[in-house]
């Protein structure tokens, strides 16, 4: 821990849900940001071993799994983060175990942030109806037929949903998770 890490989310487990082709930064620093903040962060994928980012124009750098989908419960963790990239979350809505883990996840009202194509997944799931969120901006359209109402903010939270819509909305979105995360454990 560095001297500017702190430990205000110290027993929280958060789960990131990506495969290859994840946006880079959009893993990286939700997963950076959280563990500084003392909570302990899983990286959840389709297979063991390491996915390969993609950093804005061309393939980025590897990162280790830490489980993959068919071992882990949404009872293990308090918060769960789909990073986005056209890819991934493409990649990730073909797959039942992953839409369940998403719906599942959801409907526990625990915290679930999604940033840029994230939401994909929380269509697939049918977690958006009625829902006020936001995306990368081609996902508009995407999220109003699927019933949620759209609007281009930074960072957008109705109940236990947190979205952004790119990299440049990290910050935000880093601190709304750990905001709602310390929200819930007030309660």
């Amino acid at each position: 821990m560095s001297i500017f890490s702190s430990n205000k989310l110290k027993g929280k487990r958060i789960a990131i849900v990506a495969t290859d082709g994840f946006e880079q930064v959009e893993l990286t620093e939700p997963q950076k940001y959280l563990k500084g903040e003392g909570a302990e962060v899983d990286v959840i994928s389709l297979k063991a071993g390491s996915i390969k980012g993609w950093d804005e124009t061309d393939w980025g750098d590897k990162v280790d799994v830490d489980k993959v989908i068919g071992d882990v419960h949404v009872s293990q963790y308090d918060a769960l983060v789909l990073p986005g990239g056209q890819i991934n979350p493409d990649k990730l809505r073909l797959e039942p175990k992953v839409v369940s883990f998403v719906r599942d996840f959801v409907q526990s009202g625990k915290v679930v942030a999604a940033i840029c194509h994230g939401p994909w997944t929380l269509i697939e799931a049918d977690q958006v109806r009625g829902k006020h969120m936001t995306s990368w901006p081609s996902l508009k359209t995407d999220l109003r037929n699927a019933g949620a109402q759209w609007q281009d903010s930074e960072v957008v939270v109705d109940g236990n949903l947190i979205t952004s819509r790119k990299p440049e909305d990290l910050d935000a979105f880093n601190k709304k998770i750990e905001e709602k995360l310390l929200a819930g454990s007030a309660s």
